[in-house]
């Protein structure tokens, strides 16, 4: 459904992404990772072929992108692609009328808001009406940036099984999101920083052997201010402190050069942490 080769998007000198190559197989959900500025978007845009790249190529559906590769697209953007001065109603017409199909039935959770003006409805609410707008039409593909942001967890949660469904009747989906509760019901992920593609695969994939120094003390808060001044990413689990990816050795000398009394072992490390030593310092 997707087959991105060695994009490459550039900005005067800034390179927003770098030699990116990505697939998305009918059926499956790929997340699409990383931190802000990360390239994702930048990326979806190259897909759609809404901006053109400096280098590669993309394909959907066996062909360059197109109004006509498009109408088989549902696209969720960043800034929802909704019209303020119109109801939730109205806008859901409009998008069915692009496509030439009826308007569904609002969904129950919406049918309050029908008759309200977008502009005046929650940011969460927005994103449900912008969800409903790309699935109306049965997509083959789904492209969604970020699309539960700023959506309740119960939404968030009925939005996902809805993806999964669209995914069970064939559609390909690509979903850009935060939320790592989210990742890990995607079938694959893949992870963006600085613009590159740093690594793919399942979450058992992604996480591999890597670890996590993880610091147990009395004075964890003193702990966690000492591994901080040294600009190491620590985090925060209860009471304690864990470094993705430090040396233990390091750490066991830096809280002792602190008068902070601690055990420090290995532990696996979490997808969350893997993110944060794939972005690497700073």
């Amino acid at each position: 459904m997707i087959e991105a080769v060695h994009l490459t998007k550039r900005f005067g000198d800034f390179t927003a992404v770098h030699d990116a190559s990505l697939t998305v197989r009918a059926g499956e959900v790929v997340g699409l990772l990383g931190a802000n500025g990360a390239g994702k978007t930048t990326l979806i845009l190259m897909i759609l072929g809404l901006l053109r790249p400096a280098e590669g190529t993309v394909r959907l559906f066996g062909e360059p992108p197109s109004r006509r590769s498009r109408a088989r697209v549902g696209y969720v953007p960043q800034g929802l692609g909704l019209y303020s001065d119109l109801t939730v109603a109205e806008n859901l017409e409009f998008g069915a009328a692009v496509f030439g199909i009826e308007a569904l039935p609002l969904d129950p959770g919406l049918g309050p808001d029908g008759d309200r003006l977008i502009g005046t409805i929650p940011w969460g609410t927005r994103r449900r009406v912008s969800f409903a707008m790309a699935l109306q039409h049965r997509p083959d593909l789904l492209i969604l940036d970020e699309p539960t942001s700023g959506v309740d967890p119960l939404a968030r949660a009925r939005l996902w099984n809805q993806i999964r469904r669209a995914a069970e009747g064939g559609a390909a989906v690509l979903v850009s999101t935060h939320y790592m509760d989210e990742a890990r019901q995607a079938d694959r992920l893949v992870l963006m920083a600085a613009g590159d593609i740093i690594v793919e695969g399942t979450v058992a994939e992604l996480i591999g052997d890597a670890v996590t120094a993880q610091v147990e003390a009395a004075d964890w808060q003193g702990a966690f201010t000492a591994l901080d001044e040294a600009s190491l990413p620590v985090m925060l689990d209860g009471r304690r402190t864990r470094v993705p990816g430090g040396d233990r050795a390091v750490i066991e000398n830096l809280l002792r050069s602190a008068g902070v009394a601690a055990r420090t072992t290995e532990v696996p490390a979490t997808l969350e942490e893997v993110m944060v030593l794939a972005d690497g310092p700073g």
